[in-house]
Protein backbone atom coordinates (compact mmCIF):
# COMPACT_ATOMS: atom_id res chain seq x y z
CA UNK A 1 0.00 0.00 0.00
CA UNK A 2 1.86 3.24 -1.14
CA UNK A 3 1.88 5.72 1.22
CA UNK A 4 1.39 9.22 1.31
CA UNK A 5 2.57 11.94 3.90
CA UNK A 6 1.67 15.03 3.53
CA UNK A 7 3.95 17.31 6.26
CA UNK A 8 2.86 20.85 7.80
CA UNK A 9 3.83 23.93 5.93
CA UNK A 10 6.20 25.76 7.52
CA UNK A 11 7.46 28.94 5.21
CA UNK A 12 5.95 32.11 7.25
CA UNK A 13 3.23 33.23 6.15
CA UNK A 14 2.12 29.59 4.21
CA UNK A 15 -1.46 28.88 5.11
CA UNK A 16 -2.11 26.47 2.52
CA UNK A 17 -2.13 22.49 3.10
CA UNK A 18 -1.49 20.48 -0.45
CA UNK A 19 -4.33 17.80 1.09
CA UNK A 20 -7.57 17.92 2.35
CA UNK A 21 -10.01 15.77 3.69
CA UNK A 22 -12.21 15.80 0.56
CA UNK A 23 -8.74 14.01 -1.31
CA UNK A 24 -7.64 12.33 1.72
CA UNK A 25 -10.99 10.25 1.35
CA UNK A 26 -10.24 9.75 -2.45
CA UNK A 27 -6.47 8.22 -1.75
CA UNK A 28 -7.79 5.90 0.86
CA UNK A 29 -10.29 4.84 -1.64
CA UNK A 30 -7.80 4.45 -4.71
CA UNK A 31 -5.80 2.21 -1.72
CA UNK A 32 -3.47 4.58 -0.41
CA UNK A 33 -2.19 4.94 3.10
CA UNK A 34 -2.48 8.78 4.13
CA UNK A 35 -0.39 10.40 6.93
CA UNK A 36 -1.06 13.94 7.91
CA UNK A 37 1.43 15.54 10.42
CA UNK A 38 -0.60 16.98 13.12
CA UNK A 39 -1.71 20.64 12.15
CA UNK A 40 -1.34 20.38 8.75
CA UNK A 41 -4.54 21.94 7.80
CA UNK A 42 -4.63 24.31 10.43
CA UNK A 43 -4.60 28.02 9.05
CA UNK A 44 -7.08 26.39 6.02
CA UNK A 45 -9.40 25.21 9.11
CA UNK A 46 -9.24 21.38 8.35
CA UNK A 47 -8.56 20.00 11.88
CA UNK A 48 -7.02 16.62 12.75
CA UNK A 49 -10.18 14.86 13.39
CA UNK A 50 -11.35 16.30 9.97
CA UNK A 51 -8.62 14.10 8.54
CA UNK A 52 -9.20 10.87 10.72
CA UNK A 53 -13.04 10.96 10.00
CA UNK A 54 -11.19 11.17 6.13
CA UNK A 55 -9.47 7.75 7.39
CA UNK A 56 -6.30 9.72 7.85
CA UNK A 57 -3.72 8.75 10.25
CA UNK A 58 -2.23 11.79 12.11
CA UNK A 59 1.44 11.97 12.99
CA UNK A 60 3.28 13.93 15.73
CA UNK A 61 6.78 14.30 17.24
CA UNK A 62 8.92 11.69 16.16
CA UNK A 63 6.93 9.84 13.99
CA UNK A 64 6.85 13.14 11.78
CA UNK A 65 11.01 12.29 10.73
CA UNK A 66 9.99 8.58 10.34
CA UNK A 67 7.16 9.46 8.05
CA UNK A 68 9.34 11.71 5.84
CA UNK A 69 11.75 8.67 5.80
CA UNK A 70 8.85 6.31 4.59
CA UNK A 71 6.25 8.08 2.38
CA UNK A 72 6.10 7.02 -1.06
CA UNK A 73 4.65 9.99 -1.75
CA UNK A 74 5.08 13.21 -0.36
CA UNK A 75 2.78 16.90 -0.98
CA UNK A 76 4.24 20.40 -0.68
CA UNK A 77 2.30 23.32 -1.37
CA UNK A 78 5.81 25.74 -0.87
CA UNK A 79 8.92 24.59 -1.85
CA UNK A 80 10.83 21.84 0.28
CA UNK A 81 14.18 23.10 1.99
CA UNK A 82 17.27 21.76 1.92
CA UNK A 83 16.68 19.69 5.58
CA UNK A 84 13.50 18.26 4.46
CA UNK A 85 15.21 17.10 1.20
CA UNK A 86 17.43 15.69 2.95
CA UNK A 87 14.71 13.42 4.57
CA UNK A 88 13.39 11.55 1.86
CA UNK A 89 14.13 7.89 0.64
CA UNK A 90 15.59 6.93 -2.06
CA UNK A 91 12.98 6.75 -4.90
CA UNK A 92 10.22 8.45 -3.53
CA UNK A 93 7.79 11.20 -5.79
CA UNK A 94 7.75 14.68 -4.20
CA UNK A 95 4.29 16.50 -5.92
CA UNK A 96 4.44 20.46 -5.35
CA UNK A 97 5.88 23.64 -6.00
CA UNK A 98 9.11 23.84 -6.22
CA UNK A 99 10.65 27.42 -7.27
CA UNK A 100 13.97 25.43 -8.72
CA UNK A 101 15.52 28.53 -10.35
CA UNK A 102 15.51 29.98 -6.36
CA UNK A 103 16.04 26.41 -4.81
CA UNK A 104 19.09 25.18 -6.30
CA UNK A 105 20.53 23.38 -2.94
CA UNK A 106 17.29 21.78 -2.68
CA UNK A 107 17.00 20.25 -5.86
CA UNK A 108 20.67 19.22 -6.10
CA UNK A 109 19.70 17.35 -2.83
CA UNK A 110 16.88 15.53 -4.51
CA UNK A 111 18.88 14.45 -7.28
CA UNK A 112 21.35 13.10 -5.42
CA UNK A 113 18.58 11.14 -3.44
CA UNK A 114 16.88 9.78 -6.31
CA UNK A 115 13.82 11.33 -5.95
CA UNK A 116 11.28 11.57 -8.51
CA UNK A 117 9.97 15.70 -8.36
CA UNK A 118 6.62 16.55 -9.88
CA UNK A 119 7.32 20.35 -9.78
CA UNK A 120 3.48 21.86 -10.13
CA UNK A 121 4.39 25.18 -11.82
CA UNK A 122 6.16 22.74 -14.67
CA UNK A 123 2.90 21.49 -15.47
CA UNK A 124 1.90 22.14 -19.30
CA UNK A 125 -0.57 24.29 -20.15
CA UNK A 126 -2.23 22.06 -22.29
CA UNK A 127 -6.22 21.00 -22.65
CA UNK A 128 -5.67 17.97 -20.88
CA UNK A 129 -3.95 19.18 -17.67
CA UNK A 130 -6.06 21.56 -16.71
CA UNK A 131 -7.44 20.02 -13.88
CA UNK A 132 -3.53 19.72 -13.16
CA UNK A 133 -3.14 23.41 -13.53
CA UNK A 134 -2.16 25.09 -9.67
CA UNK A 135 -0.91 28.29 -11.09
CA UNK A 136 -4.19 28.92 -12.58
CA UNK A 137 -6.34 27.62 -9.35
CA UNK A 138 -4.04 29.66 -7.37
CA UNK A 139 -3.74 32.84 -9.77
CA UNK A 140 -7.48 33.40 -9.87
CA UNK A 141 -7.40 33.67 -6.21
CA UNK A 142 -4.56 36.03 -6.31
CA UNK A 143 -6.44 37.91 -8.72
CA UNK A 144 -9.64 38.56 -6.47
CA UNK A 145 -7.25 39.38 -3.61
CA UNK A 146 -5.52 41.85 -4.96
CA UNK A 147 -9.03 43.95 -5.62
CA UNK A 148 -10.33 43.44 -1.94
CA UNK A 149 -6.99 44.90 -1.26
CA UNK A 150 -6.96 47.57 -3.44
CA UNK A 151 -10.38 48.75 -2.15
CA UNK A 152 -9.53 48.66 1.12
CA UNK A 153 -6.66 50.81 1.36
CA UNK A 154 -8.07 53.53 -1.98
CA UNK A 155 -9.55 56.02 -0.55
CA UNK A 156 -12.42 56.12 -2.62
CA UNK A 157 -15.52 54.07 -3.40
CA UNK A 158 -15.10 51.27 -6.41
CA UNK A 159 -18.60 52.44 -7.41
CA UNK A 160 -20.79 54.93 -9.13
CA UNK A 161 -22.79 56.55 -6.27
CA UNK A 162 -25.34 58.74 -6.97
CA UNK A 163 -26.56 60.41 -3.03
CA UNK A 164 -28.47 63.20 -1.96
CA UNK A 165 -25.13 64.61 -1.53
CA UNK A 166 -24.17 64.29 -4.50
CA UNK A 167 -22.62 61.73 -7.05
CA UNK A 168 -19.47 59.85 -6.53
CA UNK A 169 -17.85 58.96 -9.97
CA UNK A 170 -16.51 55.12 -9.82
CA UNK A 171 -13.16 54.54 -9.47
CA UNK A 172 -10.36 53.98 -12.53
CA UNK A 173 -8.39 50.71 -12.12
CA UNK A 174 -5.85 49.89 -14.72
CA UNK A 175 -5.24 46.19 -14.72
CA UNK A 176 -1.67 45.14 -16.05
CA UNK A 177 -1.68 41.76 -17.79
CA UNK A 178 -5.05 40.37 -18.77
CA UNK A 179 -3.62 36.10 -17.54
CA UNK A 180 -5.46 34.08 -15.20
CA UNK A 181 -4.87 36.75 -12.41
CA UNK A 182 -5.54 39.94 -14.26
CA UNK A 183 -8.95 38.66 -15.73
CA UNK A 184 -10.21 37.38 -12.20
CA UNK A 185 -9.40 41.04 -10.96
CA UNK A 186 -11.04 42.26 -14.10
CA UNK A 187 -13.87 40.28 -13.00
CA UNK A 188 -14.15 41.56 -8.99
CA UNK A 189 -13.19 44.90 -10.01
CA UNK A 190 -16.35 45.19 -12.37
CA UNK A 191 -18.31 43.33 -10.04
CA UNK A 192 -17.49 46.39 -7.23
CA UNK A 193 -18.62 48.95 -9.88
CA UNK A 194 -15.21 50.30 -10.65
CA UNK A 195 -14.17 51.57 -14.63
CA UNK A 196 -11.67 48.74 -15.61
CA UNK A 197 -8.65 49.23 -18.16
CA UNK A 198 -6.14 46.61 -19.34
CA UNK A 199 -2.89 46.35 -20.34
CA UNK A 200 -1.63 43.27 -22.23
CA UNK A 201 1.00 42.53 -24.69
CA UNK A 202 -0.82 39.68 -26.45
CA UNK A 203 -3.59 40.97 -28.89
CA UNK A 204 -5.76 37.73 -28.57
CA UNK A 205 -6.80 38.50 -24.90
CA UNK A 206 -8.54 41.39 -26.10
CA UNK A 207 -11.80 39.50 -26.46
CA UNK A 208 -11.73 37.68 -22.96
CA UNK A 209 -10.80 41.47 -21.45
CA UNK A 210 -13.60 42.81 -23.10
CA UNK A 211 -16.66 39.96 -22.72
CA UNK A 212 -16.30 40.82 -18.55
CA UNK A 213 -16.52 44.39 -19.13
CA UNK A 214 -13.17 45.58 -19.57
CA UNK A 215 -11.26 48.25 -22.06
CA UNK A 216 -8.38 46.91 -23.34
CA UNK A 217 -5.23 49.26 -24.41
CA UNK A 218 -4.18 48.90 -27.94
CA UNK A 219 -0.48 49.67 -28.05
CA UNK A 220 1.00 48.89 -31.76
CA UNK A 221 4.30 46.19 -31.57
CA UNK A 222 5.73 44.55 -34.12
CA UNK A 223 4.93 41.53 -33.48
CA UNK A 224 2.33 39.77 -31.06
CA UNK A 225 4.06 39.32 -27.11
CA UNK A 226 2.55 36.22 -26.97
CA UNK A 227 4.86 33.06 -25.64
CA UNK A 228 4.71 29.22 -25.15
CA UNK A 229 1.65 28.15 -23.48
CA UNK A 230 -0.67 31.34 -23.50
CA UNK A 231 2.22 33.22 -21.33
CA UNK A 232 3.07 36.42 -22.32
CA UNK A 233 7.42 36.78 -23.96
CA UNK A 234 10.09 38.71 -22.77
CA UNK A 235 9.66 42.38 -24.35
CA UNK A 236 12.82 43.97 -26.09
CA UNK A 237 14.03 47.28 -24.27
CA UNK A 238 12.35 49.30 -27.13
CA UNK A 239 8.86 47.65 -27.32
CA UNK A 240 8.73 47.77 -23.22
CA UNK A 241 9.58 51.44 -23.72
CA UNK A 242 6.32 51.39 -26.30
CA UNK A 243 4.45 49.71 -23.97
CA UNK A 244 5.69 52.29 -21.48
CA UNK A 245 4.34 55.44 -23.07
CA UNK A 246 1.24 54.01 -24.26
CA UNK A 247 -0.22 53.21 -20.38
CA UNK A 248 1.70 56.00 -18.99
CA UNK A 249 -1.30 58.22 -19.15
CA UNK A 250 -3.64 55.54 -18.40
CA UNK A 251 -1.44 54.62 -15.09
CA UNK A 252 -0.74 58.13 -13.93
CA UNK A 253 -5.04 59.01 -14.34
CA UNK A 254 -5.98 55.62 -12.31
CA UNK A 255 -7.40 55.62 -9.21
CA UNK A 256 -5.61 51.81 -8.36
CA UNK A 257 -3.20 49.46 -10.36
CA UNK A 258 -2.70 45.79 -10.30
CA UNK A 259 0.02 44.45 -12.28
CA UNK A 260 0.34 40.60 -12.52
CA UNK A 261 2.73 40.72 -15.65
CA UNK A 262 4.75 37.77 -15.11
CA UNK A 263 7.57 36.09 -17.84
CA UNK A 264 8.28 32.40 -17.17
CA UNK A 265 11.81 31.74 -15.67
CA UNK A 266 12.67 35.78 -15.76
CA UNK A 267 12.39 38.43 -13.54
CA UNK A 268 9.11 40.48 -13.78
CA UNK A 269 8.97 43.23 -16.20
CA UNK A 270 9.17 46.71 -15.14
CA UNK A 271 6.23 47.95 -16.13
CA UNK A 272 5.90 51.12 -13.56
CA UNK A 273 8.61 53.37 -13.31
CA UNK A 274 10.03 55.60 -10.11
CA UNK A 275 8.58 58.72 -11.95
CA UNK A 276 4.90 57.22 -13.21
CA UNK A 277 4.23 57.10 -9.35
CA UNK A 278 5.39 60.55 -8.95
CA UNK A 279 2.96 61.54 -11.60
CA UNK A 280 -0.05 59.61 -9.80
CA UNK A 281 -2.45 61.11 -7.35
CA UNK A 282 -1.79 61.28 -3.81
CA UNK A 283 -3.97 58.18 -2.04
CA UNK A 284 -3.56 55.94 -5.30
CA UNK A 285 -2.86 52.37 -4.88
CA UNK A 286 -0.88 50.06 -6.94
CA UNK A 287 -0.99 46.28 -5.69
CA UNK A 288 2.00 44.23 -7.28
CA UNK A 289 1.40 40.40 -7.88
CA UNK A 290 4.62 40.03 -9.34
CA UNK A 291 6.18 41.07 -6.40
CA UNK A 292 7.96 37.46 -5.76
CA UNK A 293 9.28 37.72 -9.08
CA UNK A 294 11.06 41.32 -8.60
CA UNK A 295 8.13 43.03 -9.23
CA UNK A 296 6.10 44.95 -11.91
CA UNK A 297 6.59 48.33 -9.70
CA UNK A 298 9.98 49.83 -9.54
CA UNK A 299 8.93 50.64 -5.97
CA UNK A 300 7.71 47.47 -4.46
CA UNK A 301 9.28 45.17 -1.70
CA UNK A 302 8.42 41.89 -1.34
CA UNK A 303 6.76 41.57 2.11
CA UNK A 304 6.00 45.29 2.71
CA UNK A 305 3.52 48.42 2.31
CA UNK A 306 5.44 51.22 0.79
CA UNK A 307 4.19 54.93 0.65
CA UNK A 308 5.67 56.65 -2.52
CA UNK A 309 4.76 60.27 -3.23
CA UNK A 310 1.49 59.43 -1.47
CA UNK A 311 0.67 56.43 -3.50
CA UNK A 312 0.79 53.56 -1.49
CA UNK A 313 2.58 50.41 -3.14
CA UNK A 314 1.28 47.06 -1.61
CA UNK A 315 3.73 44.41 -2.31
CA UNK A 316 2.80 41.41 0.03
CA UNK A 317 3.86 37.73 -1.85
CA UNK A 318 1.60 34.35 -1.95
CA UNK A 319 -1.64 36.55 -1.78
CA UNK A 320 -3.63 33.29 -2.26
CA UNK A 321 -2.48 32.24 1.43
CA UNK A 322 -5.24 34.83 1.80
CA UNK A 323 -7.69 32.64 1.37
CA UNK A 324 -6.39 29.25 2.65
CA UNK A 325 -9.76 27.53 2.54
CA UNK A 326 -10.06 27.49 -1.21
CA UNK A 327 -6.91 28.08 -1.69
CA UNK A 328 -5.99 24.71 -0.06
CA UNK A 329 -9.12 22.87 -1.76
CA UNK A 330 -8.22 23.88 -5.50
CA UNK A 331 -4.58 23.45 -4.95
CA UNK A 332 -5.22 19.78 -3.38
CA UNK A 333 -7.71 18.49 -6.43
CA UNK A 334 -4.67 19.97 -8.70
CA UNK A 335 -2.45 17.34 -6.89
CA UNK A 336 -5.00 14.78 -6.30
CA UNK A 337 -5.24 15.11 -10.31
CA UNK A 338 -1.46 14.53 -11.03
CA UNK A 339 -1.61 11.28 -8.48
CA UNK A 340 -4.34 9.89 -10.05
CA UNK A 341 -2.63 10.68 -13.60
CA UNK A 342 -0.10 8.23 -12.42
CA UNK A 343 -1.90 5.49 -11.52
CA UNK A 344 -2.26 2.38 -13.55
CA UNK A 345 -3.98 -1.08 -12.27
CA UNK A 346 -3.58 0.70 -9.25
CA UNK A 347 0.20 1.47 -9.75
CA UNK A 348 1.93 4.11 -9.94
CA UNK A 349 3.52 4.31 -13.00
CA UNK A 350 6.07 7.28 -14.36
CA UNK A 351 5.62 6.92 -17.93
CA UNK A 352 8.11 9.12 -19.27
CA UNK A 353 6.84 9.70 -22.64
CA UNK A 354 3.64 10.69 -20.84
CA UNK A 355 3.24 14.66 -22.62
CA UNK A 356 2.62 16.36 -18.78
CA UNK A 357 4.65 14.20 -16.77
CA UNK A 358 7.62 14.44 -18.96
CA UNK A 359 6.81 18.33 -18.73
CA UNK A 360 6.77 18.14 -15.24
CA UNK A 361 9.49 15.98 -13.57
CA UNK A 362 12.17 18.00 -12.57
CA UNK A 363 14.11 15.34 -11.32
CA UNK A 364 13.84 11.38 -11.57
CA UNK A 365 16.56 9.07 -11.39
CA UNK A 366 19.56 10.81 -10.34
CA UNK A 367 18.99 13.34 -13.13
CA UNK A 368 17.68 16.94 -13.22
CA UNK A 369 15.26 16.66 -16.19
CA UNK A 370 14.34 20.64 -16.69
CA UNK A 371 16.71 22.03 -19.02
CA UNK A 372 17.21 25.53 -17.42
CA UNK A 373 17.76 23.85 -13.83
CA UNK A 374 20.08 21.61 -15.24
CA UNK A 375 21.93 24.49 -16.76
CA UNK A 376 21.30 26.70 -13.58
CA UNK A 377 23.30 23.75 -11.52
Amino acid sequence: MPQVFVPKEIAEGETRVACTPETTKRYIKEGFEVIVESGAGRHAHFTDAHYTAAGAKIASGDAVDAAWGSADIVFRVYPITPEEAQKLKEGAILIGFMSQHKNLDSVRILRDHKVSTIAMELIPRISRAQSMDALSSQASIAGYQAVLMAATYLDKYFPLLMTAAGTIQPAKIVIMGAGVAGLQAIATAKRLGAVVEVSDIRPAVKEQVESLGGRFIDFPLDESGEGEGGYARELSAEQLAAQQKVVREKIVAADAVITTALVPGRPAPKLITKDMVADMREGAVIVDLAVEQGGNCELSKSGEMVVAEGVTIIGLPNMPAATPADASLLYARNIQAVLLSLLSEGEIVLNLEDEILDGALLTHNGEVRHGPTAEAL
